[in-house]
């Protein structure tokens, strides 16, 4: 082929029409699925809220894998010859002028597959922690406990630690930290703090609470492990956690462990 434009169509008035039909469907879908989902979402049994924000992204990559095909034939002539020269030209230009936007893209698409994070898990990813709240083909938005919105290039799944909290399920470990002075009966503490999470009105009564018990030099350091209902309650149920832990440890005239502060000449 001697110019890569004949490969191209002669455009009509209803070649525009039916790409511009095609486009206006697809991003109609696509909208009502990321609206109606994370809608009906909120008001089916929780344990089936991370299942259905998952088909957002689904949705979202089919209607787009379907929209292309049904594309394509009204842009070029559809013999094999002209769709490969095209998609060749294509993918080298994209390759030079896009290629980190590209990388994000072939990521996005993996991570539909390997789903190393989905909307309603609580992941880190290079210290940003938050909830998934919508994943788009190019990165992932999460919300901060602080409410703040954080975009992530899919991008990093190639090359940066990724931490989930929850793995698309309703189990997020909490952990309430406890320093006490060391003069004082370990094993009642721990009994103590047992309850404390046992009474919790966010805990997870189906999993299981633990109580870690370390000695340090300055003390002892207790680690009050549970679950809450839902990863949202998640700070709610450390601080439900904590301010009790803090009453029992009062009522008990327990001293809490005071590290000393070493002076600059002394570090």
């Amino acid at each position: 082929m001697d110019d890569l434009t004949d490969i191209f169509r002669s455009f009509a008035w209803e070649n525009l029409i039916e790409i511009g039909l095609i486009l206006g469907i697809a991003w109609a879908i696509i909208l009502v699925g990321q609206k109606l989902l994370p809608w009906l979402a909120e008001r089916i049994p929780s344990r089936y809220r991370l299942y259905v924000l998952a088909l957002v992204p689904i949705v979202r990559l089919l209607v787009i894998a379907i929209a292309i095909p049904l594309i394509l034939p009204r842009i070029i002539e559809p013999t094999f010859e002209n769709l490969f020269a095209f998609m060749s030209a294509l993918g080298l230009a994209i390759g030079f002028a896009l290629k980190d936007y590209v990388s994000s893209l072939f990521a996005g698409v993996v991570a539909l597959y390997e789903m190393p994070y989905r909307p309603g898990d609580w992941i880190e990813v290079e210290g940003a922690y938050g909830e998934v709240s919508e994943m788009n083909m190019r990165s992932v938005e999460i919300v901060t406990p602080d409410d703040t919105v954080v975009v992530i290039p899919h991008l990093k799944l190639w090359d940066r630690l990724i931490f989930n909290s929850n793995d698309g399920g309703q189990n997020l470990l909490c952990v309430a930290d406890f320093y006490l002075a060391p003069q004082h009966d370990a094993a009642a503490m721990r009994h103590l703090l047992y309850d404390v999470a046992l009474t919790s009105v966010y805990l997870q009564i189906t999993q299981p609470i633990v109580v870690i018990v370390v000695e340090k030099p300055w003390g002892t350091h207790y680690r009050l492990k549970a679950y809450p209902i839902d990863p949202r309650h998640q700070f709610l149920f450390i601080t439900d956690l904590t301010v009790r832990g803090k009453a029992v440890i009062n009522d008990l005239g327990i001293q809490f462990a005071s590290v000393p502060v070493m002076s600059d000449a002394a570090a």
